[in-house]
């Protein structure tokens, strides 16, 4: 699945269970967590915003500008939005999750990292020697 695919789905995900009493606390976090890192990613795009609180009453009507906004925004190659997607989803959809639906292909990235309890250190550049 692709980073803006899956952003997506993560938080049409946490929409739909965010207007339920039966919500738990962690999934209501994460789904505040990752709607707050796609509001400071398209912070500053006119149409950003809006799309987004649109997005979360009418996610398939909304789901292409959405796209739109996050992949002019640059939200793919942010590891941390995508971690934050993964998160939600892990709770979401437990079964999915076990079952690689949400495995991710990132083309072209550079320092890029996904998944819990990483530790990168990066250097770009030429490498020594060329």
């Amino acid at each position: 699945m692709e980073p803006i695919t899956l952003i997506l789905t993560a938080l049409g995900a946490g929409a739909a269970l965010g207007v339920k009493d039966t919500a738990s606390t962690a999934v209501l976090d994460a789904y505040n967590g990752l709607k707050a890192l796609v509001r400071r990613r398209i912070a500053g795009r006119r149409d950003g915003e809006l799309v987004l609180a649109r997005f979360e009453k009418a996610p398939q009507t909304w789901r292409e500008p959405l796209a739109q906004e996050l992949t002019a925004a640059g939200a793919a190659q942010d590891a941390g939005l995508v971690a934050a997607a993964q998160a939600l989803l892990r709770l979401t959809d437990p079964a999915g999750y076990r079952a690689d639906t949400y495995n991710i292909t990132m083309t072209d990235a550079q320092g890029v990292q996904v998944g819990d309890h990483n530790i990168q250190h990066n250097t770009f550049g030429t490498p020594p020697g060329h």
